[in-house]
């Protein structure tokens, strides 16, 4: 496994994926196991919602949010049309998705992930097609939307197109890494 600093540059793909119809598949079961909810919060805390940001992106360079404005997060994070959901486990939060419906007919899959130590019980596929799911429910969405990036989880493409989405965009972009990037190839 190799290493790429903080403070180097990187070039990413950005890919864009939609999907224009419910899909087929059931709303999924809860997973088995450990104690397992999905809880929807109202209003949340811009902490909380941070939170759960840095928990899940800090290995996949979420840091957009970092230079915001509480008043612009607080604006964005409690929005009537933005509703987020944690998933917990076992008593603490193992992940969490977004949806933001603000555009007439679109459902926008704002974020969703796991927490490193949730990762590898199943628990994303659950979470993904959940938040489809819920997207889909929401009054007057005739389109879900999501992006993904060469930046997030090496599984989350796959897992998007597995799960209905279709590419429709890529855009290409840099930024310099905050953290330490551990890589597969050495």
């Amino acid at each position: 496994m190799g290493v790429i600093p903080a403070g180097t540059e990187v070039d990413y793909t950005i890919t864009y994926l939609e999907m224009g119809a419910r899909p087929s598949y059931d709303r999924p079961s809860l997973p088995v196991g450990p104690p397992t909810a999905l809880i929807a919060a109202e209003k949340p805390p811009v902490w909380y919602f941070l939170n759960l940001y840095h928990a899940v992106g800090r290995d996949h360079e979420w840091v957009d949010w970092d230079s915001a404005s509480e008043e612009a997060l607080a604006a964005y994070v409690q929005a009537p049309t933005m509703h987020l959901y944690t998933l917990m486990r076992t008593g603490w939060p193992a992940g969490f998705f977004m949806l933001d419906a603000h555009e007439a007919g679109r459902c926008d899959l704002a974020y969703l992930g796991l927490v490193p130590e949730a990762i590898g019980f199943g628990l994303g596929n659950y979470l993904l097609r959940t938040a489809i799911h819920a997207g889909w429910d929401m009054p007057g969405s005739e389109r879900m939307t999501v992006q993904t990036c060469t930046l997030d989880h090496p599984a989350a493409l796959a897992l998007y197109q597995k799960c209905g989405f279709v590419p429709y965009g890529q855009e290409e972009k840099s930024r310099v890494l905050t953290r330490d990037r551990h890589t597969r190839e050495s």
